[in-house]
């Protein structure tokens, strides 16, 4: 018997998928069903450290499956998704397969030379997961309607063929000409698939729904398709899939500042928008304490306002470590005076230098200098290292208050080694002063390193940090609830077969 599943496909980018699915996740978990999330292929450099589904050790899959794992009240694993695309620069992507990086090459090597692997290994992970699970809830990326890709689509078309999916549609309202995309990207589907379209959700809507209803009568005269539901634009708090949400290089985003505190009684930590990006969630934590606001920051931006700095995690250190420095960052944090964190990527900014530099960057250096805050030194080598850790976290820098366990997961290449006089952060971290760096990304997650560099930070501005407590609900919940009051979740269990 095949096992039931649901591809959430979109008429775009950043339309809503991933939540749309993890809250399908959840409700049909409460519902007791054994749920699989499933991403036959995603890009994106916002990974996790999960065990490897036929094997020993860690491997890597995109955060959105991730997500819907914990969504689904599953342990996450590689097969949840089996093909990763890491964008490294210069059109360039580093392919996971099946957790273990396998090799860098531009989107025509891709298609040329691995496509084929990839499917096979998608397909792979695909019958493991539906032999033990009552429905797999499959995401798609971008939109399902790109023509000239029809033919090598991993994760829409292909996918949807080999699991004979039903395939659920979401279309974005706040972009405008929701009609217009659902109508073209139904049109434009191949005929095998479109018979398999069994509704549309249409997100992120502001306003009266009334107004809608007789665009919504068209649509479905029209199309033949159902409309299951309207979801209103709300943000449940699930960790962003990648960097689409993030501020182009030029501009500011502030995250954390609707939460009522007033300004004179909040701090704002910068984090530079280094072009090659990664794990930006690791902030995400933070900018939910009260009275902490996060900004991405241009690279050319000043620091003044600016109470804390954390340097994020990076595809490509090398880099980024030169476009800061043509930028200019690198003299506005020789004044500033404030705690001063890196994680990861921005960790191996922070030391004295990195050898063997040209493995990870596009030019011919086989050594760049740091920014030099670190009595360290990086040396980058072709190996990979990938695991989830936990680690006693004796406090130095600005984690100076913090002791105990801490639970996270690294995923880099090169190692870090102090040179100089430096206290030993949580394994292979290292600080001096109001300045630390280490390898492990969702610290912040972790309650304890948290309020140890807010209580830093907000010290270092001479402000009274507010006893406000967070009463944020569970963010898996609140997409299920969300989910759960707009869309018709009956119709779509009858359309799967459950």
């Amino acid at each position: 018997m095949t096992t039931p599943t649901l591809l959430v496909a979109g008429t775009a980018s950043h339309v809503g998928k991933s939540t749309v699915a993890a809250g399908l996740c959840r409700l049909f978990s409460d519902r007791g069903l054994v749920v699989a999330p499933f991403k036959a292929q995603n890009m994106s450099n916002n990974a996790r450290a999960v065990a490897v589904s036929d094997g020993d050790g860690f491997g890597e899959i995109g955060v959105s499956q991730y997500v819907q794992a914990r969504a689904a009240r599953v342990t996450p694993v590689t097969d949840h998704n089996p093909v990763l695309l890491k964008p490294h620069g210069n059109g360039a992507s580093q392919l996971v397969v099946h957790g273990s990086a396998v090799g860098t090459n531009t989107a025509g090597d891709y298609y040329a030379d691995d496509w084929h692997r990839a499917r096979d290994a998608a397909q792979t992970s695909y019958d493991r997961l539906a032999d033990t699970a009552d429905v797999v809830i499959a995401e798609g990326a971008g939109s399902i309607a790109e023509i000239n890709l029809h033919d090598r689509d991993l994760a829409n078309v292909e996918a949807a063929r080999f699991t004979d999916a039903d395939i659920l549609l979401v279309a974005d309202i706040e972009r405008g000409g929701v009609f217009a995309s659902i109508v073209g990207t139904l049109e434009l589907l191949p005929a095998d698939l479109r018979e398999h379209v069994v509704g549309v959700v249409i997100t992120k809507f502001r306003g009266d729904p009334s107004l809608l209803e007789s665009g919504l009568d068209t649509l479905e005269e029209r199309t033949g398709v159902p409309v299951l539901g309207v979801v209103p634009y709300d943000d449940p708090g699930l960790p962003e899939e990648d960097s689409l949400s993030l501020p182009a290089g030029g501009e500011w985003k502030t995250i954390g500042d609707d939460d009522g505190v007033p300004d004179s009684q909040s701090v704002t930590i910068g984090v530079p928008r280094l072009p090659r990006i990664s794990n930006a969630t690791d902030f995400e934590p933070v900018a939910e304490v009260p009275g902490v606001r996060v900004s991405y920051l241009p690279l050319d931006a000043s620091l003044a306002g600016i109470d804390g700095v954390v340097l994020p995690g990076s595809k490509n250190t090398v880099d980024d470590l030169l476009a800061l420095r043509e930028a200019g960052f690198d003299a506005e944090l020789d004044d500033f005076d404030g705690p001063l964190v890196g994680i990861c990527g921005g960790y191996q900014l922070l030391g004295e230098r990195i050898d063997n530099a040209d493995i990870e960057g596009m030019g011919d250096d086989e050594t760049v200098d740091g920014l030099g805050y670190l009595p360290t030194v990086t040396t980058f080598s072709t190996e990979k290292r990938v695991e989830a850790v936990s680690v006693e976290f004796d406090g130095a820098g600005p984690f100076a208050s913090v002791s105990g366990p801490v639970t996270g997961y690294e995923i880099h290449q090169g190692t870090t080694r102090i040179v100089g006089d430096a206290a030993r952060l949580a394994g292979d971290g290292a600080a001096v002063g109001r300045v630390a760096g280490t390898y492990i990304h969702d610290l912040f997650a972790n309650e304890a390193p948290r309020d140890g560099f807010v209580n830093a930070v907000y010290e270092h501005a001479g402000r009274e940090r507010p006893a406000v407590k967070n009463e944020t609900a569970d963010p898996y919940d609140r997409a299920a609830n969300l989910i759960a009051s707009n869309v018709s979740v009956e119709t779509l269990l009858d359309s799967v077969g459950l």
